[in-house]
C-alpha cells in the first residue's frame, strides 16, 4: 500500500472526504518535523509509543570503516542518527496468526 491508497482506505473507513483524510496523514507521517508529528517528536529526541501498534525512535549510529562494493576501496562513514521502529507485541501476534 502506498501513500494515496492509504489516504483512500483512511476516507473510506472514517467517512472523511479524501483531502481531510490526506490531510491528517500528513500530520502524522509527513517527514517534514513542521508538519509530521512523528518526525518532529523524533528530531526533538522523543519517542513515540502507539499502543498495540508499536515505537518510533530515532537511533545513533555509531561511525565505522566500510568498502566501495565496485572498487574495494575502505571508506569512513560517518556517525549519523536514523529511524527505527519496534512493532509492538500484539502487532507481532497478529503477523503471526495470519
Amino acid at each position: 500500500m502506498n501513500k494515496a491508497q492509504l489516504v483512500e482506505q483512511v476516507s473510506v473507513r472514517t467517512g472523511l472526504p479524501l483531502r481531510e483524510a490526506r490531510r491528517a496523514i500528513d500530520a502524522i507521517f509527513d517527514p517534514d518535523p513542521h508538519v509530521g508529528l512523528i518526525a518532529a517528536q523524533l528530531v526533538d529526541g522523543h519517542k513515540v509509543a502507539i499502543s498495540g501498534f508499536g515505537t518510533f525512535e530515532a537511533r545513533d549510529r555509531r561511525a565505522r570503516a566500510g568498502r566501495n562494493p565496485h572498487t574495494g576501496e575502505t571508506l569512513d562513514i560517518p556517525a549519523t542518527r536514523a529511524p527505527a521502529f519496534k512493532a509492538g507485541k500484539p502487532l507481532k501476534e497478529t503477523l503471526r496468526q495470519a
